[in-house]
């Protein structure tokens, strides 16, 4: 079985649930809890728990907030490579949930904006390993050096790299130009609807994911409530999964982190596109299924 290395980001989430609409400028009770999350650290722990080997590199602050999130990500079987930052705080994202179940969320990355070169363990960078960096990595100027440094290290190791996009309002600031450049080297590309039209002025996700094959030899866009779809620069028509269907969506946090942990060992094991585009919606129905991005300890 493939080891995969995630360099990414770790947060704490505050998921705070409306119970009404939003009173503006006023009160509205509310349901309030915290996990741990990040989308890099996110995807480390679905893959451990569906049985990879996987590593995360990452940076906490030297808060309790910071050693409950490293001790939950060993809890999940993670190899957690944290390093502590002596004076920022570990990442925390606000996550706002309306009554009607439509997320806003708000992040301050804390440490995870000093993640830095030096912070990449050279021992797990492998040939035969798989490397997945978490767009949000490249998308912060202060830990650019680092998602960049690592691909690079990536590459020369002859390993596989595979690199998601974030977040569509954060990639639309960056650029579709700088980010594509930076990432042309990876051979799998992760992106929803609204993230593969930042890159390509594309309203259609097939029409999107055909024209992204000229950087990215595969390309996987999620489709939230349709399922998923894959696109190779080898055959000519994308292939496209339904999602798996939910009896109640609790929590959509994380669902595209989950996702990501279903299809790579698929992927990796060399399944046929529709088999690891299954195994993704199958892993992100179970992630919509309960409160919180991350499985259940």
């Amino acid at each position: 079985m493939t080891r995969v290395v995630v360099v990414g980001d770790l947060m704490t989430d505050a998921v705070a649930r409306a119970r009404y609409p939003l009173a503006r400028a006023s009160d509205t009770p509310a349901i309030v809890t915290m996990h741990g999350g990040g989308s890099g650290a996110n995807i480390a722990s679905w893959l451990a728990v569906e049985g990879t080997e996987v590593a995360f590199i990452g940076r906490r602050g030297a808060d309790i907030t910071g050693r409950n999130r490293d001790m939950e990500l060993m809890g999940y079987g993670v190899d957690a490579r944290l390093v502590m930052d002596p004076e920022r705080p570990t990442g925390t994202c606000v996550v706002l949930i309306t009554h009607k179940g439509e997320r806003t969320m708000l992040s301050d990355p804390g440490a995870n904006a000093a993640l830095a070169p030096d912070d990449l363990p050279r021992d797990l960078f492998t040939q035969g390993a798989h490397l997945h960096l978490s767009g949000y990595t490249l998308i912060n100027e202060g830990s650019r050096e680092a998602g960049l440094a690592a691909l690079e290290t990536a590459r020369r190791a002859g390993m596989s790299v595979s690199v998601d996009c974030s977040s569509s309002a954060p990639l639309e600031r960056t650029g579709a130009e700088p980010f594509l450049e930076w990432t042309e080297s990876a051979k799998l590309l992760f992106a929803n609807a609204d993230q593969a039209k930042v890159l390509t002025g594309r309203d259609d996700a097939a029409a999107a994911a055909k024209v992204l094959t000229a950087w990215f030899p595969q390309v996987v866009v999620k489709l939230g409530e349709e399922g998923a779809l894959w696109y190779g620069n080898s055959r000519p028509e994308p292939v496209q999964v339904p999602a798996d269907t939910v009896e109640r969506v609790v929590d959509g946090t994380g669902a595209g982190d989950a996702f990501t942990a279903g299809f790579l060992p698929a992927w990796l094991g060399g399944k046929p596109p529709a088999e690891a585009l299954t195994a993704g919606c199958q892993l992100a129905a179970r992630a919509i299924s309960h409160l919180g991005a991350r499985p259940r300890l």
